[in-house]
């Protein structure tokens, strides 16, 4: 009898071992990126460089930009090897942050600096309201997507409720709302350069009013647009609600899978 139980444990073995074998791996979950040091680094280091160490005294004016501009594209880059993808912001960022330096250490006219604040987010605007022509409008890529929301169960109930060409009117509105929201900020980004950054570019005072500009601009820049974004994120939200009946914490994607 023990020979065998003996012959059933050797015969189970095996088999508990294949069983592990073809269990899925699951991926690790990709690091959420922290807020705190992303302001840290794309906004209060810079901004104190720019404004407080680019005296003749410390490291003056040109080197006192490259340095302070090196903190965000040291971030952007990190962000890039760390995810292995390219994050559309951050490499945004890293462009403006260049032709920014570009500016001061070519010290080319101050005017141009204004003209680029407004052109990054005024070509993005564009692009938008370009993409509603085409197949992959932008609005999926920045508020209709997998991570923000179940784009599968979205899609599934759409489907079985009739309503896709519905939704892809709501999608159309979405993007012009979206488009709005970076037209206000290149809008805004012009005025408000054009109001603090007037020194020669290369100087110190052109550093430290690049700085003043990098601090005012987020609560006077990026927190209207972001409340338009939001807006529109609201009404896509609502939309989903009314065409296909799924609440919100449905609509949502699943983060805890």
């Amino acid at each position: 009898m023990t020979d065998n139980l003996s012959a059933d444990n050797s015969n189970k073995e095996p088999a508990t071992a294949q069983e592990s074998s073809t269990k899925p791996l699951t991926k690790a979950a990709p690091k959420k990126e922290n807020m705190l040091i992303n302001i840290l680094m794309n906004i209060v280091i810079p901004t104190l460089i720019l404004t407080k160490l680019s005296g003749a005294q410390y490291l003056g004016p040109v080197w006192g930009l490259v340095v302070a501009l090196a903190f965000p594209i040291i971030y952007g880059l990190k962000d890039f090897i760390s995810n292995r993808k390219i994050n559309f912001f951050s490499a945004l960022g890293i462009f403006s942050v260049l032709l920014t330096g570009g500016i001061g250490i070519l010290k080319l006219p101050t005017e141009y600096y204004a003209i680029k604040e407004a052109a990054i987010p005024g070509l993005i605007g564009l692009v938008v309201l370009i993409s509603t022509k085409t197949r992959f409008p932008l609005v999926k890529t920045f508020i209709y997507n997998d991570t923000i929301l179940n784009v599968e169960k979205i899609a599934a109930a759409l489907k079985a409720h009739n309503k896709t060409e519905a939704f892809e009117k709501t999608l159309r509105v979405g993007s012009y709302l979206l488009a709005a929201s970076f037209f206000l900020s290149s809008t805004l980004n012009y005025i408000l350069a054009k109001m603090i950054v007037m020194s020669p570019s290369g100087t110190e005072a052109f550093n430290i009013e690049v700085g003043k500009m990098n601090a005012i601009s987020f609560p006077v820049i990026a927190l209207p647009s972001m409340i338009i974004m939001v807006l529109s994120l609201m009404y896509i939200f609502r939309s989903i609600r009314l065409l296909t009946g799924l609440t919100f914490e449905e609509a949502m994607h699943d983060t805890s899978k």
